[in-house]
């Protein structure tokens, strides 16, 4: 391939853009993203991530992130994107709810890959400067491991069960086999030079890889790890795709302007359609209808329809876009909750005690955010407060209140609250109490109430005749003890 060219892949794909005054992104108010399938596509003079709507093509948002993004992931259930800042050192975390950064992780050397495990529980990413890769645990967003591979990882792909990791080494010509189990190297696999994209089929059989400078696609087999195929491709292959039923791959040829097609099933380059200049990243619809192709120098996409592998449009986007990942945004869940009340006993009794129990419960279909949980109670009149207190819950007596902050899961209880009441010997006859529950990510205020009956005191009965001071003692039945014959 022409030297200059290899250049210009180089310095896109590996990122090694030192010194470059990149402009910086100016901020949007974030705003809820209906569900639906989206593209996001890094922009790295722009330090953004463009998101097109793949209904209609449209790009609705452009989210700032780190410094020079690379590459881009989505969690399986679509909630999140983890993107690349290769000279911010770091990885943004996108939520795509609103499409608002949440938190920025500290990572390796110039990070430029990423893949998340099926499972959504961690984020792989590769740092080129580094010689390593980062794992990043999803559940509070920290590197766990740095795990060595070989000389500049670039590319990192994951099989589907979750078990092995595959990292390209470019200036190793090799494939780092990682089991993720331990994160540990368990294989290198020599491949052709200059290997940049890599990507694995559904079923975990295969393993893609593409070789810039050796103009030619590695086929590598997983059950022993061994290069069972090279296919020629077009004039510097650096990334690639497989379409969701295995049976092809898309490679983008960075500077023969074009995407090969593979057909798995014998392994040849069925078709070469023309993109934009320098296409990057690559990457396929869930349904496996179009892929969506990041080209360099246009400041482009091009959607190729794979039915006839012909371009059907051409979206402008963000400046020098690079990396390229596809995901479906699911219809936001919110927690709801909702307060029970109940009185212990069927009636309250005037100068005594009695008690309260309030259960929440999450009836959405979202755990709650994290935020704090209030339970607040108001006596009615003739009802004093003794105790409030549940497992879990921080209650005061003044306010009348409980609260916590551990989230909810949907359907789930929190352990419920007891209140304990003193009744006024004055109380009336019938007291109504109000509790109310807000907080958690609702919106909504849930109130509960209770209408209880107060009675009095019962007044203690007269001792029976038989339990009468006398009644038993000797004599009692004699006559003239005890009781006398007659009326009485």
């Amino acid at each position: 391939m022409r030297r200059g060219g290899l250049l210009r892949v180089l310095v896109a794909g590996l990122v090694l853009v030192a010194g470059l005054a990149l402009p910086v992104a100016v901020s949007q108010p974030a705003l809820a993203v209906p569900p639906g399938t989206y593209a996001f596509v890094t922009n790295i003079l722009d330090d953004s991530v463009s998101v097109i709507q793949t209904s209609d093509n449209t790009v609705i948002d452009t989210i700032p992130v780190g410094d020079a993004p690379v590459a881009v992931a989505i969690t399986p259930d679509g909630a999140f994107v983890y993107v690349t800042n290769s000279l911010g050192d770091s990885v943004s975390v996108i939520q795509t709810s609103d499409n608002t950064v949440i938190d920025t992780i500290p990572a390796g050397d110039g990070p430029v890959a990423v893949a998340i495990t099926p499972d959504g529980a961690f984020v792989y990413v590769t740092n080129s400067l580094g010689d390593s890769v980062s794992v990043i645990q999803t559940s509070d967003n920290t590197v766990i491991d740095t795990i060595p591979v070989g000389d500049t990882p670039r590319g990192v792909a994951i099989t589907p069960d979750g078990a092995l990791l595959y990292v390209t080494n470019v200036s190793g010509n090799s494939v780092s086999v990682i089991q993720t189990s331990d994160n540990t190297v368990i294989d290198t696999i020599p491949v052709g030079d200059g290997p940049l994209g890599v990507a694995v089929t559904p079923d975990g059989a295969f393993v893609y890889v593409a070789g810039i400078v050796a103009d030619s696609v590695s086929v590598i087999q997983t059950s022993d790890n061994t290069v069972i195929d090279t296919i020629p491709a077009g004039d510097g292959p650096l990334e690639v795709a497989v379409t969701p039923d295995g049976a092809f791959v898309y490679v983008t040829n960075a500077v023969g302007d074009s995407v090969s097609v593979i057909q798995t099933s014998d392994n040849t380059v069925i078709d070469t359609i023309p993109v934009g200049t320098n296409p990057q990243g690559v990457a396929v619809t869930p349904d496996g209808a179009f892929v969506y192709v990041a080209n360099l120098v246009n400041n482009s996409v091009s959607v190729i329809q794979t039915s006839d592998n012909t371009v059907v449009d051409t979206i402008p986007v963000g400046t020098d876009p690079v990396g390229v990942a596809i995901g479906v945004v699911p219809e936001p869940t919110t927690p709801a909750l909702k307060l029970t009340k109940l009185t212990t006993g069927e009636k309250f009794v005037r100068g005594r005690q009695g008690t309260y129990a309030l259960t929440v419960t999450n009836t959405g279909d979202g755990p709650t955010d994290g935020s704090a949980v209030t339970v607040t109670d108001v006596l009615p009149d003739g009802l004093t407060p003794v105790s409030f207190s549940g497992s879990g819950w921080a209650c005061t007596l003044t306010p009348l209140s409980c609260t916590r902050s551990d989230i909810l899961a949907p359907g789930a209880d929190y352990p419920s609250l007891t209140l304990a009441v003193k009744i006024d010997e004055n109380a009336p006859k019938q007291v109504t109490n109000t509790a109310t529950v807000t907080g958690g990510g609702t919106t909504a205020i849930s109130t509960a109430t209770h209408t209880t009956t107060i009675v009095d005191k019962k007044q203690q009965p007269k001792p029976p005749h038989h339990d009468r001071p006398g009644h038993g003692k000797p004599g009692h039945d004699k006559p003239g003890q005890g009781h006398l014959p007659g009326p009485r």
